[in-house]
């Protein structure tokens, strides 16, 4: 390659609820045997989701299929309200490893509906996220993806509307089909703090001005990863002539030339990166692109904390955790999910 510099975005990667995710997983593998289960991919990248695999995670897309009494850990993403109900069936321990800013929407949802609202769903069909959301008041809801779906929306005259969406839509994706609802209905409720991903908005943010003066742009994340897909599409959109998504090294071609941008999605774990910039090999080194510092926080769910205090309570040694690793009590804000996944990695977990 003849990479002269790379323009690496800041910030990029994990979120705050993929770490939370991810550690409460990689919590679960050291408390039980295996095998684990997981309802769906834990987060939206496969090596991520490979790595939990070696680790002995199985994942299903159906709870029913776990044997009694086994661990199950919910992904991030969200679930329907009725997986949730099967899941605590069969004397299962059962983790929600469901992101705070989706749980978020989901109780907007509930909220709405409750209250005789036609709730308009702004997401994609089919992901994974959307399925949950709209599954708390399946009655209540309505999918739009574009200005195109609000135009053909079939209501009752005087029937209050609500405007809820997808996490992870692209700012694009979503502020079309908003000024399009309150075209259309100028009453619509919105939500008095947006429901898109602070972690989202950050990473596009970053894009934008990573993109510019770019010879190519490499977006690092798994083709499945909704807000991966956004920030390919935030590259080309600001103009830079070649836009690579890369789910592995392996699918990083060996012909680019020039200044190349950096981003990962908020899924991709930070060694894909370390790794891309190595093969990259930029000969006038690493620009970093800083747009704003990230220190949201989520703690592990309420239910993995519980069972690591009654493990500790009972005086029970935690299966597989390694010398200098804590559980995830108050040094949980300070591991690392990269870490406690790939425990051979720099960086150890702070004690």
């Amino acid at each position: 390659m003849q990479v002269e510099r790379v323009k690496l975005a800041e910030p990029r990667g994990f979120c705050a609820g993929v770490e939370m995710a991810i550690k409460a997983l990689a919590w679960m593998v050291r408390v039980f045997e295996p095998p684990v289960y997981c309802y769906h991919e834990i987060v939206h990248n496969r090596i991520v989701v490979e790595e939990f695999e070696r680790l002995g995670v199985i994942f299903v897309d159906d709870v029913d299929s776990v044997p009694a009494g086994r661990p199950l850990m919910l992904s991030a993403h969200g679930s329907a309200p009725e997986v949730e109900s099967a899941a605590a069936q069969r004397q299962r321990v059962v983790v929600d490893a469901c992101c705070p800013l989706v749980t978020k929407v989901h109780h907007e949802m509930k909220v709405r509906a409750s209250k005789g609202y036609t709730v308009l769903y702004v997401g994609h069909e089919g992901h994974e996220e959307a399925m949950g959301t709209m599954a708390v008041a399946p009655e209540a809801v309505r999918l739009v993806s574009s200005e195109s779906d609000v135009a053909a929306l079939e209501l009752p005259e005087g029937t209050p509307v609500a405007l809820l969406a997808q996490t992870t839509l692209a700012h694009d994706e979503w502020s079309g089909v908003v000024d399009a609802a309150r075209r259309r209905f100028p009453e619509v409720w919105t939500p008095g703090r947006s429901d898109l991903c602070y972690a989202t908005t950050n990473r596009q943010a970053g894009m934008r001005l990573v993109a510019a003066g770019c010879d190519a742009v490499v977006v690092i994340g798994s083709a499945n990863s909704s807000n991966t897909v956004s920030l390919a599409r935030v590259a080309a959109a600001a103009g830079c002539p070649r836009v690579l998504r890369v789910g592995s090294l392996d699918e990083l071609p060996d012909d680019l030339a020039g200044v190349v941008g950096v981003t990962a999605g908020a899924s991709a774990p930070e060694w894909l990166v370390e790794d891309v910039l190595s093969r990259l090999a930029p000969r006038e080194g690493v620009e970093l692109v800083h747009v704003t510092v990230e220190n949201e926080y989520f703690p592990p769910p309420p239910e993995l904390r519980d069972l690591l205090r009654a493990a500790a309570a009972a005086a029970s040694v935690v299966v597989g955790v390694q010398p200098g690793e804590r559980v995830p009590t108050a040094a949980d804000r300070i591991s690392s999910a990269a870490r406690l996944l790939r425990p051979h990695l720099a960086g150890a977990v702070a004690s």
